[in-house]
């Protein structure tokens, strides 16, 4: 996939990025899969990328009648957005209501991402949820990002615009260039595809996944009053894990309510909930990243 196809119909190019193929491997006690790699300006794969892949993955090893509902992954090493990535699925267990599976995401024989996900049976049982934020205003008021960042000409800006194939559209002001208003470690976006996906459950359970990567380390740099294009700022997700709820379409607008609890040790904890435009909490996310930054751009009142 390339970066014009990207930019022309960047949803097609998702569906490519998920469409996984059977492969034959060396590895016997894993069933194989290979994956191809979605071009990115700084050259690493994108974690939303392998995470997603890696659900899939285990999904295809996993009887259609058990929906995944949790997953727990490890970013081992960064990887090459120009390389394909074999994933490789083992069969934990397989019991009467829940299944689990593991999966590891391979470049040139080695890891980049270790996943574990479980797997549930439909079942009946207690039911309540966190209600929905007030005070938000509706996703078509708000400007989206091809809007803040299409005039730039930078690659990643360009990127970020027009080849991501969500929508994007923050609540707060967004921290692209600047970091405007009060510093707290919240953060919240509207985001949805930005065309129709299949009606594949798991699918969109995937492209949640492959979304929730994009701003959940956000909370971090807004408490601190620091924007994504601050010099020297470095920063990388660690680990990445996810809990789904309800049912949803990714294709139709989700409210990603975040913050951050903690940041120290040049690490960062961003907790997300993502609720449907009805209202309904469909998904869990949390991720520690690693953050360094200039101590010069540290404020004196936050160190």
């Amino acid at each position: 996939m390339t970066a014009s196809e990207q930019r022309t119909n960047p949803v097609a190019g998702l569906l490519k990025l998920l469409d996984l193929s059977e492969a034959e491997g060396a590895r016997t006690d894993e069933e194989i899969f290979v994956g191809i790699s979605e071009p990115q300006p700084h050259g690493r794969v994108f974690g939303g990328q392998v995470l997603a892949q890696s659900i899939l993955a285990a999904v295809r090893t996993v009887s259609a009648d058990r929906e995944i509902h949790s997953m727990h992954g490890y970013f081992l090493r960064p990887g090459d957005a120009n390389e394909p990535i074999t994933f490789g699925v083992q069969r934990l267990r397989d019991g009467r209501s829940f299944s689990a599976r593991r999966t590891h995401a391979y470049q040139n024989g080695v890891p980049i991402l270790s996943m574990i996900a479980s797997f549930q049976a439909p079942a009946p049982g207690l039911d309540h949820q966190e209600p929905f934020p007030e005070g938000i205003p509706d996703p078509e008021s708000l400007p989206s990002t091809a809007d803040l960042l299409g005039e730039f000409d930078h690659p990643i800006a360009q990127q970020w615009a027009f080849q991501r194939p969500f929508d994007i559209r923050h609540v707060q002001s967004p921290l692209y260039i600047s970091a405007e208003g009060e510093h707290t470690p919240t953060n919240s976006v509207w985001m949805k595809a930005k065309g129709p996906l299949p009606d594949n459950p798991d699918l969109h359970r995937a492209a949640l996944a492959y979304a929730s990567d994009y701003t959940l380390l956000e909370p971090i740099l807004r408490a601190h009053g620091i924007a994504w294009i601050s010099p020297g700022m470095k920063f990388a997700s660690l680990d990445h894990a996810m809990w789904w709820h309800r049912p949803f379409r990714a294709d139709e607008w989700l409210l990603y309510v975040q913050n951050s609890p903690s940041a120290s040790g040049a690490r960062g904890l961003g907790v997300g909930r993502v609720f449907s435009r009805a209202g309904e909490l469909v998904a869990t996310i949390a991720q520690e990243g690693m953050m360094r930054v200039p101590i010069d751009t540290i404020d004196p009142v936050d160190a």
